[in-house]
């Protein structure tokens, strides 16, 4: 499983969190500066790091079960 957290501006997508990699990866440079900063900040990793545990792992037992 993994949790993919994508950042859209103008239907543009900037800036993407993948629990893969465990870090921003930008693909503009807006998004590029953005995902510095939001690296440099522990909270905002930490953040998205369990979002991982707390929807994607509670969420697929219940969908794997209605298959």
């Amino acid at each position: 499983i993994e949790y993919i957290y994508s950042v859209y501006y103008n239907k543009v997508e900037f800036a993407r969190f993948t629990s893969s990699l465990g870090k921003f990866v930008g693909f503009t440079q807006f998004g590029l500066k953005q995902a510095d900063y939001w690296n440099n900040n522990p909270s905002q990793l930490a953040l998205r790091s369990t979002e991982k545990e707390r929807y994607c792992l509670h969420n697929i037992g219940i969908w794997f079960s209605n298959i």
